[in-house]
């Protein structure tokens, strides 16, 4: 169904005679159709006097109905316009306050909705849709690859386009560097705690996890170093940046230790780096340090949207940086031309660095919130999400259950656990509530959750 063209198909799903009012009857139909997927968010509904002609009903009974969708807040519209199904807030749609999720919040500011309407509609004035629409194989197209390296420069420095390549997202990239480097059975060193989609893409690749001890800031570096002599890893594996799930960042005598340690092994660097550009001044990527045994990678979905499916591999060498668009090819066959064109025009135009802006004020603005709310929670003042340590032994699932109870979806350290006796505790991701005010409510309810007695 358009705006244009309402339909009366759902309809359907009105039963009357129960005993229930028919105007009740209807409005349980438009959620039926709703849930089902048959009516979707903008969608219009057929006029009022068309539907009490087809139900052989009187108007007024429509014109209740109508008003009783409205108060539940599944349609909206005014005299004139028409009614319309509801475009519904993330948290309405999910019935869930979201803080399980790392997404970049809404950028103070700025539109994201005009700024994709006007660049799309200025990439396809610009750009033959038939080229654009077609297989893109390789690395990407050199200004695509060169507006990658100035992002990635003021963490990573100066780097040659030739050894960059634009992946359809991070996950999409760890599977393609993985795939080159590791053969099954390959070992893969990783903090106590580390990201899922590593957890999970190593089980799928038949790796092992190899965890190392870490201290406040990651790696201790003389275990490391007995690990890679002992283990002989395929490649160590670290989010130096706002690690996550813990929130912290090493410093940099520490990243230099960790450099030296992998150049002194015959293991790889995997440097997964979402998070560096939300900082003023990032710290140097410990891939600039390690250029020649290190691949970087950095997503747009933490600093710009999560929809642009965007991310840039840096790689020791240009022929590495063809490898792993080869794997690229044979795991995603590529990503987006329409995205990517997105992603790459904002790079050049200078609206990334207006839209990474205004994530930075909204983020900071909400670290402070999450300060005031839940003090006992770590993290950086830049950060999308916060840990909070919980009792040793805590039932995580039965504290998941009661928190889903009272509207928050929230993940615990089982998720990202590499071994049995890592620590237990809490991401808190703040990006996700489209308002502060959301925001607020939900961290409101964890802290309630939290006080004694917890569920042990």
């Amino acid at each position: 169904m358009t705006r244009d063209r309402p339909t009366t198909a759902w309809l359907r799903h009105v039963r009357a005679g129960d005993g229930r009012p028919i105007y009740l009857a209807l409005v349980d139909a438009l959620e039926t159709a709703m849930r089902e997927g048959e009516l979707q968010p903008g969608d219009q509904l057929p006029p009022q006097r068309v539907v009490a002609d087809q139900l052989g009903v009187d108007f007024t009974t429509i014109t209740r109905a109508y008003g009783a969708a409205r108060g539940r807040g599944l349609v909206e519209g005014a005299v004139g316009r028409g009614t319309f199904v509801r475009r519904r807030a993330m948290e309405d749609e999910a019935g869930l306050a979201d803080l399980s999720m790392n997404l970049p919040p809404p950028p103070q500011g700025v539109s994201l909705a005009t700024l994709l309407k006007e660049t799309t509609a200025a990439i396809l004035d610009r750009t033959d849709v038939a080229t654009l629409m077609a297989y893109h194989a390789g690395p990407g197209a050199p200004g695509q690859r060169a507006a990658g390296a100035a992002w990635l420069a003021p963490a990573l420095g100066p780097i040659g386009s030739e050894r960059i390549v634009v992946s359809p997202g991070a996950q999409s990239a760890l599977t393609a560097v993985l795939t080159m480097i590791a053969s099954p059975g390959a070992g893969l060193v990783v903090e106590p705690l580390t990201y899922p989609g590593i957890i999970a893409l190593t089980a799928r690749l038949g790796l092992r996890l190899i965890p190392c001890p870490v201290d406040a800031e990651g790696f201790l570096p003389e275990v490391l170093a007995r690990l890679c002599a002992e283990q002989k890893p395929a490649a160590v594996y670290l989010v130096p940046t706002t690690r996550n799930p813990v929130a912290t960042t090493m410093g940099l005598a520490r990243r230099r230790e960790i450099a030296a340690t992998v150049l002194a092994s015959d293991a790889w660097l995997i440097e997964d780096d979402p998070y560096s550009r939300l900082f003023d001044s990032p710290l140097p990527a410990i891939a600039s340090l390690a250029p020649e045994r290190s691949f970087h990678i950095a997503t747009l979905s933490k600093t710009l949207s999560p929809g642009l499916r965007t991310a840039f591999v840096s790689t020791p060498t240009a022929a590495m940086a063809r490898q792993v668009a080869d794997a690229l090819h044979a795991t995603a066959l590529m990503g987006s031309p329409l995205t990517t064109a997105i992603a790459i025009r904002w790079l050049r135009d200078g609206t990334a660095e207006r839209i990474l802006a205004g994530v930075r004020r909204e983020a900071r603005m909400r670290r402070a919130l999450a300060a005031e709310v839940l003090p006992a929670a770590q993290g950086d003042a830049e950060g999308l999400h916060v840990w909070l340590d919980l009792p040793p032994g805590l039932d995580t699932n039965g504290f998941r259950t009661l928190a889903a109870a009272r509207g928050l979806a929230l993940v615990a350290s089982d998720a990202f656990a590499t071994t049995p006796d890592a620590p237990v505790g809490l991401r808190i991701s703040l990006g996700g509530p489209a308002k502060a005010s959301l925001l607020r409510q939900a961290l409101d309810h964890v802290s309630a959750l939290l006080k004694p007695p917890l569920i042990i």
